[in-house]
C-alpha cells in the first residue's frame, strides 16, 4: 500500500462508509476513505441523530402529561434553546474531530476531497483547491454516497430556495410558521419536531401519511398531529413563490403562507458526478447489486447504503455494509465466500426484513411484510390485530393509551412475516418482532417465549391469544 495504491477505496465516509471500511481492514486489507464533506456523514450530522434529538424532548414531555401526580410538575413547555444545544451536541457542534480520531484508530486512510471514478478500479480525488489525486484499487471500489433530497416538478419552488431534511434538522431559529411537503417519514418526524417547537405547521400531504405503512399508522399519526394543531392539507402545491411576507404555497383550492418550507418528497441517487460514464454506467442511476453488494455486471464495484436503493435506512446500509466488507476481504484473500441465504456475506434481510420506526406521536414500528403487500406477493396471509391500550403494561405507562399492533402471519409457513406497532414507547418492542421474521420462528414456539408482566411486550401474548393456541 501506497498513499496512491490501496487494496480498497471507499467512496463515502458516512456510517456506511466507515463500516465496510472498517470489516475489510479487520479483514486485513488497507482502506482508504474518501469524503467531500463531514466524516461521518448526513446520519450524524443532518439526518437520524439530530432529527431524534429535535423530537425527543416533545415525546417526554407530553409522556408526563399523562401521567397523574407528574403532570402536575410540568409548569412549562419546551425550551427551545436548550433542546437546541441538546441536538448540537449529538452533532458535535458539526465538527468531525472526533470521527477523524476514531479513522485513525481503526487503521483507515483518509483522502479529502470530491471522488470521481476515472476507470476501473481507480477513483480521482480533486480537493477544495483543484489539486487532483489519483488512487488505484487492487480488489475492489465501494461507493458509499447516499443520496439527494428529490425535488418535485412545482411551478416556482426551486426558486423559492426551500429547505431540504438538511436546513430542517440543523436549524438554529425556529420559523413562526412551517410547512412542509410530503407525508413520509421525514415529513411526519419534522411536523412532530416544529410543532415542539412552537411553529405553526402545515403538512401537504396528498395521499395521506406514511405510504407503505398500514394503513392505521398513518391514519392515528394524522389525528394525533392534527389534535396538536397541526393542518393536514390532502392537496399537492401546484405554485410555491417566496414573497416579502414568506413562502405563499397554492393548491387547486386554496393559498397558505409559511415563513419556511420544507421539501420531503422522496430521494435521488448521489451518483450524478461519480464518473459512472468512466465505466459504462449512467450518471445519476440508482447502483444495482446483488446481495453481496456488488454491482451487476462487474467483478471489482460495490455499493452500500442508499446509493443502491434497496433499504433506504441508515441501520440497513450498516449491515450490508458489514456483508460488504467481510466478503470483500475473503474474496481478496482467496478464501469461501458464504453467499448462500442468510450467510455471513450477504444481506438477506433486505428482502423481508427492514425494521424502521417513525419517530413520532404515536410512534409508528414496522418490519418485514405489509398486509397489502402479502397478497401482491402471492402469500396466503392471515392478519391479527390487538388494541395496544387494552394491554396492563400499557395502561401504566400512560392514561388513555392509544395503539395499534397488527401481525402477519405466512399460514402456510406458520411464522410472522410482518409486524406493526403504533403507540407511545413502541420502538424498544420491534427488535423482538424482528429476531422472529429473521429467525422464523414458529407460531407454536412463541407461546413460549412469555412477556414480563406488565410492559407493554404482554401485547405478544394478546396477539398469540387472537391467532389461538396451536
Amino acid at each position: 500500500m501506497t498513499d496512491n495504491n490501496w487494496d480498497v477505496i471507499v467512496i463515502g465516509a458516512g456510517a456506511v462508509g466507515e463500516n465496510v471500511a472498517d470489516r475489510a481492514v479487520q479483514g486485513g486489507l488497507s482502506v482508504v476513505l474518501v469524503e467531500s464533506e463531514l466524516v461521518g456523514g448526513e446520519c450524524s450530522y443532518w439526518a437520524c441523530m439530530p432529527s431524534k434529538a429535535l423530537i425527543r424532548s416533545g415525546l417526554a414531555l407530553r409522556a408526563v402529561e399523562k401521567l397523574p401526580g407528574a403532570a402536575e410538575a410540568v409548569t412549562g413547555g419546551i425550551n427551545v434553546e436548550a433542546l437546541l444545544a441538546r441536538r448540537n451536541s449529538f452533532t458535535s457542534d458539526w465538527d468531525d474531530a472526533g470521527q477523524l480520531k476514531w479513522v485513525e484508530k481503526a487503521g483507515i486512510g483518509l483522502e479529502r476531497g470530491h471522488a470521481r471514478l476515472s476507470g476501473p478500479k481507480t477513483v480521482t480525488v480533486t480537493t477544495d483547491d483543484g489539486a487532483k489525486k489519483t488512487l488505484t484499487a487492487t480488489h475492489a471500489v465501494v461507493v458509499a454516497t447516499g443520496s439527494d433530497p428529490q425535488l418535485p416538478n412545482i411551478p416556482g419552488l426551486v426558486d423559492a430556495n426551500p429547505w431540504t431534511p438538511r436546513e430542517a434538522t440543523s436549524v438554529m431559529t425556529v420559523p413562526d410558521s412551517f410547512a412542509i411537503i410530503g407525508g413520509g417519514v421525514v415529513g411526519v418526524e419534522m411536523a412532530t419536531a416544529y410543532r415542539d417547537l412552537g411553529a405553526e405547521v402545515t403538512l401537504f400531504a396528498r395521499s395521506g401519511l406514511l405510504n407503505g405503512q398500514e394503513d392505521f399508522a398513518g391514519e392515528m399519526v394524522a389525528k394525533a398531529l392534527t389534535e396538536r394543531g397541526v393542518t393536514i392539507v390532502a392537496a399537492s402545491p401546484t405554485r410555491v413563490e417566496r414573497t416579502g411576507d414568506g413562502v405563499v404555497i397554492a393548491t387547486d383550492d386554496a393559498t397558505f403562507t409559511a415563513s419556511e418550507v420544507l421539501v420531503a418528497t422522496g430521494r435521488t441517487a448521489r451518483t450524478n458526478d461519480l464518473g459512472l460514464d468512466t465505466i459504462g454506467l449512467t450518471p445519476g442511476d440508482w447502483l444495482a447489486v446483488d446481495d453481496t453488494m456488488l454491482v451487476h455486471d462487474t467483478d471489482w464495484l460495490y455499493a452500500v447504503g442508499d446509493v443502491n436503493h434497496r433499504a433506504l435506512l441508515t441501520h440497513q446500509g450498516k449491515y450490508q455494509a458489514r456483508a460488504a466488507g467481510d466478503v470483500i476481504a475473503a474474496r481478496a484473500k482467496g478464501e469461501t465466500v458464504d453467499d448462500a441465504p442468510w450467510g455471513t456475506h450477504v444481506a438477506t434481510a433486505d428482502h423481508g426484513a427492514v425494521p424502521q420506526v417513525t419517530f413520532s406521536d404515536p410512534e409508528v414500528a414496522s418490519v418485514g411484510v405489509m398486509s397489502h403487500d402479502a397478497e401482491k406477493q402471492g402469500i396466503d396471509a392471515q392478519v391479527v390485530d390487538y388494541n395496544m391500550g387494552w394491554v396492563a403494561g400499557a395502561s401504566l405507562q400512560a392514561d388513555g393509551y392509544e395503539g395499534q399492533a397488527r401481525l402477519v402471519i405466512d399460514r402456510e409457513r406458520q411464522v410472522i412475516i410482518g409486524a406493526t406497532f403504533v403507540g407511545q414507547d413502541v420502538a424498544e418492542l420491534l427488535h423482538s418482532a424482528t429476531i422472529a421474521i429473521v429467525g422464523e420462528v414458529p407460531i407454536a414456539r412463541l407461546w413460549h417465549a412469555v412477556p414480563s408482566y406488565p410492559t407493554i411486550s404482554e401485547v405478544w401474548l394478546r396477539l398469540l391469544e387472537t391467532i389461538g393456541r396451536p
